[in-house]
């Protein structure tokens, strides 16, 4: 009886002492991450209220999924520089100053603001189909034609900043549930060719994002069935107030839906 009572002894403190060896690795690891959140609006959190006071204009949120996550991992270090209206010069302009050699996590999405997201929405909700589809017509034609290159340059400048940090480029979702129904809201037509301008722009930036070694967060799928018209629990503001709110997350878009494609790829 004594020797496998001590062999059990053993065995189990070893099985300890492994499990907490893990334990203290794992618990080493997330303090060490140094994290910082770039981009625009759907970065930011606008539209998913309780906007930071220091964030003034750039209504950084904290339901936004960057601070979801900084919540929940407690990283060593978390600058959030996302603002609202961002394009790819303010990003460059304006934002990479947080980053450094000690930087490990980056997540940003940028894009849409400059092919015209805004001004695009508001043709399509207040004038005509034909003058909808010509908004996102162009809208594709700058996606395609000029906006590589400037996501280049942002991703080349991030990389030179903070040349250690895997950094997640997240997308934008669809805007609308296509056959969904809506009390107030636009036609299938409008809505699938709005949908279209996301998948182009989606495409442009995966693509850019592969070339410069940096992941994807894809929320496109995510979003399927939250989308604007899609069912009760929709993600995304619809027209609402105030205006700039408007087709942006909801706080559940981003705790529901950002938040998890982010988490899978840091």
């Amino acid at each position: 009886m004594p020797r496998p009572t001590r062999a059990m002894s053993v065995a189990a403190l070893t099985a300890l002492l492994t499990l907490t060896t893990l334990s203290t690795a794992g618990s080493a690891s997330a303090a060490g991450v140094n994290y910082a959140a770039l981009g625009d609006s759907y970065a930011s959190g606008l539209g998913a209220g309780s906007y930071t006071a220091e964030s003034g204009s750039c209504k950084r949120s904290t339901n936004a999924y960057a601070y979801l996550w900084k919540n929940a991992h407690a990283p060593s270090s978390f600058a959030f520089t996302a603002c609202s209206g961002a394009r790819t010069d303010d990003v460059i302009n304006n934002q990479l100053s947080v980053l450094n050699s000690s930087t490990t996590l980056v997540s940003i999405s940028v894009g849409g603001n400059d092919a015209g997201f805004a001004s695009t929405m508001q043709t399509c909700v207040l004038d005509s189909d034909s003058a909808c589809i010509n908004a996102v017509e162009a809208a594709k034609a700058y996606a395609n034609n000029t906006l590589p290159g400037k996501l280049d340059q942002v991703y080349a400048a991030i990389h030179a900043k903070a040349p250690n940090a895997r950094v997640v480029v997240l997308g934008y979702p669809h805007m609308y549930k296509i056959g969904g129904s809506c009390i107030f809201g636009i036609g299938d037509t409008k809505r699938k060719a709005i949908n279209s301008a996301a998948d182009v722009l989606d495409g442009v930036i995966a693509k850019r994002a592969a070339n410069a070694g940096f992941a994807f967060g894809d929320v496109r799928s995510i979003f399927t069935e939250h989308e604007i018209c899609g069912s009760a629990t929709t993600w995304l503001n619809s027209t609402t107030f105030p205006i700039e709110e408007s087709y942006h997350p909801k706080a559940s878009g981003h705790s529901g839906g950002y938040l998890p494609v982010f988490s899978a790829q840091a």
